[in-house]
């Protein structure tokens, strides 16, 4: 144990290392399970002091936030590319790891069934939801300082959308990957304020069977400022101006303190003649994140 910002505890840690190690070759990869805000301490006295030895490699795996906005952003993105080189570092965002969007790629590219229908002549609209029935479960510091948008819907949400929307990439490589994401995130419109609505969970009673339950609202999280306008909800439209996606409108619900817990993507296709035959509602496809994914 020791601070993030001293340099002997890293030090320490690296003795430590190099006694399990046994002086043999060895690589090292560091996760930065740590607040934000100490990312590039971290990293600085890893690059110090806490390096694998020679004939061994070094990587860092960073998780989601890295930086509040553009420029906290750059200043991290400086500190931590000074030290490591990019082949050495690993920005993440967990929700790519559950199994149901990693399968995103099967569904789109390995599947000829769905891919001749993935475009606005047979979709009406996609909504990416995301629903939490907690409150902050002690995080409200944090997650005032962040709120649902910076929270799940940039990343979280984003991520799962990225998958969905872009064009075929020419491989399953990070170069074409990164090209066809970058393409589909310049052809969206600029949200406006009309594309949103905000809000946050209040505080709750109800009675079961004659007894009594409360839930407290946001503001009465601990963490929390009284005056916190830090939205807990967010629904708001995408647009993408491409052939593909001309009109079909990309819907984001995200929020905590809600009825249920649930992630899920809804796909539903514009009616066709031969809907007649089969009286119902229209056709739709689930893909459930979790739970019960």
């Amino acid at each position: 144990s020791g601070s993030y910002d001293d340099k002997k505890s890293f030090e320490t840690l690296n003795d430590y290392l190099g006694r399990l190690e046994g002086k043999r070759p060895a690589n090292r990869l560091f996760f930065f399970s740590v607040p934000p805000d100490v990312f590039g301490s971290v990293c600085s006295n890893v690059k110090a002091a806490a390096c694998a030895p020679k004939g061994g490699w070094t990587r860092l795996l960073v998780e989601k936030p890295f930086g509040r906005d553009s420029q906290s952003f750059e200043t991290l993105n400086s500190i931590t590319s000074n030290c490591f080189t990019e082949d050495q570092l690993f920005r993440i965002d967990h929700y790519l790891g559950k199994e149901v969007v990693l399968n995103l790629a099967a569904l789109r590219f390995g599947n000829q069934m769905f891919e001749s229908f993935w475009n606005h002549e047979h979709i009406a609209s996609i909504q990416l939801i995301f629903k939490e029935d907690l409150g902050t479960e002690g995080r409200g510091g944090y997650f005032d300082r962040s709120g649902i948008i910076r929270d799940i819907v940039q990343n979280h949400l984003m991520q799962v959308f990225l998958w969905l929307a872009m064009e075929p990439p020419q491989e399953l490589q990070r170069d074409c990957l990164q090209q066809e994401k970058s393409e589909l995130l310049k052809a969206i419109t600029p949200l406006r304020l009309e594309d949103c609505f905000l809000g946050q969970f209040g505080s709750n009673t109800w009675t079961v069977d004659g007894i009594e339950h409360h839930e407290a609202g946001y503001l009465d999280e601990p963490g929390v400022p009284q005056n916190s306008r830090t939205p807990t909800f967010a629904a708001v439209v995408l647009r993408v101006n491409n052939d593909r996606w001309d009109g079909v409108p990309f819907l984001m619900h995200a929020g905590k303190g809600l009825d249920e817990r649930k992630a899920e993507v809804r796909v539903t296709f514009k009616p066709k003649a031969c809907n007649h035959c089969v009286p119902g509602d229209l056709n739709e496809l689930v893909i459930r994140i979790q739970p019960d994914e």
